[in-house]
């Protein structure tokens, strides 16, 4: 389980890394050179909130606040008692160079504890505010970064962290639903600090530069429902 999960990081790593990689990221981006229609990112309510609940197990979602997506951007559809917040990432939570991220197809639940939820889930829920508003990826990067140089999005707090447990998460076309998982998050660039992503280590991090935030993920063994995951 471990060396599967480290090489899905030297895979993500690889697309800026090697040059076939890149050529294989080419291809992939001309799949989605732009938005699709936006009924195509669009879920029944009920269904979103079902979805977003999923990716934790219940005794967390259960109260939780769940953020559904609109024409408009996210709306609270229900509201929690918890502390955590619940929703359905789109594609657009990649970061702009990313070759999918326009995938109609991409859908990932996420529910943040309170920390997260103040800091990480902001910096998304603006990024969909720019996408619905029609912004190109280069007026996303700008105004996300001065969003965070003037602290208008909030610093990340220590303790930070996130379910990704979702037997339903679609991540992208190729690792598709991966495994169920954990977040947790770290400010600035410290994948190397922790030993990360190095041969036999079993901490799996991504740097995330345009958010400014190390991301390190804890495969567990369960999906939210209880039932096995991948071995």
């Amino acid at each position: 389980m471990r060396k599967t999960g480290t090489n899905f990081v030297f895979v993500f790593l690889a697309l800026v890394v090697l040059p076939q990689a890149v050529r294989a990221a080419q291809a992939e981006a001309g799949r989605y050179p732009a938005m699709a229609p936006l009924s195509e990112y669009l879920m029944p309510k009920d269904a979103e909130v079902a979805l977003a609940r999923s990716a934790a197990p219940a005794s967390i979602a259960d109260g939780a606040t769940i953020m559904v997506l609109g024409r408009q951007g996210y709306t609270t559809a229900v509201a929690g008692t918890n502390g955590f917040l619940c929703y359905v990432e789109r594609s657009w939570a990649n970061t702009t160079h990313n070759p999918e991220f326009w995938n109609p197809k991409l859908r990932a639940p996420n529910c943040f504890n309170q920390a997260a939820a103040k800091s990480v889930a902001q910096l998304y829920l603006m990024k969909t505010r720019l996408v619905l508003a029609g912004k190109s990826k280069a007026e996303i990067d700008k105004q996300i970064a001065a969003a965070l140089d003037s602290g208008k999005l909030a610093a990340l707090p220590p303790g930070g962290m996130c379910y990704m447990m979702s037997k339903q998460q679609y991540l992208n076309d190729t690792g598709k639903s991966w495994y169920p998982h954990l977040m947790f998050y770290a400010a600035g660039n410290v994948p190397k600090k922790w030993g990360a992503n190095l041969d036999g280590s079993p901490v799996i991090a991504v740097y995330d530069a345009e958010a400014r935030v190390t991301v390190f993920m804890v495969v567990v063994r369960q999906w939210s429902d209880g039932t096995p995951g991948p071995s």
